[in-house]
């Protein structure tokens, strides 16, 4: 049976370079991806930590966070498909829509 912390140190490499991601690139899609990275880290704890409890609740949260996950590519596809129209560049700094 493989340890509990082996999970845990998995789930934190795949969160920290989903971090990374959204920190340092300047594509949407590439941030769009790195937040699905850091979804699927919560998911690796939820499922590691239920089979570790002997509880479902873990693991009926992952469903809930992908259902989430789904909507938000849907939502932030045509996010990236309207400002790619607008502006013909999917890098993040060339939009300063929110910006003060």
């Amino acid at each position: 049976m493989i340890p509990l912390s082996y999970y845990i140190v998995l789930s934190a490499i795949v969160f920290v370079t989903g971090l990374v991601g959204v920190l340092i690139r300047r594509n949407i899609i590439i941030i769009l991806l790195s937040v699905e990275l850091m979804l699927n880290a919560t998911n690796i704890n939820f499922v590691a930590f239920s089979h570790y409890l002997d509880n479902v609740a873990g693991q009926v949260f992952v469903f809930f966070t992908l259902t989430v996950a789904a909507a938000e590519v849907a939502v932030g596809l045509a996010i990236i498909i309207a400002l790619y129209r607008a502006k013909t560049s999917i890098n993040v700094d060339d939009f300063s829509l929110l910006r003060w």
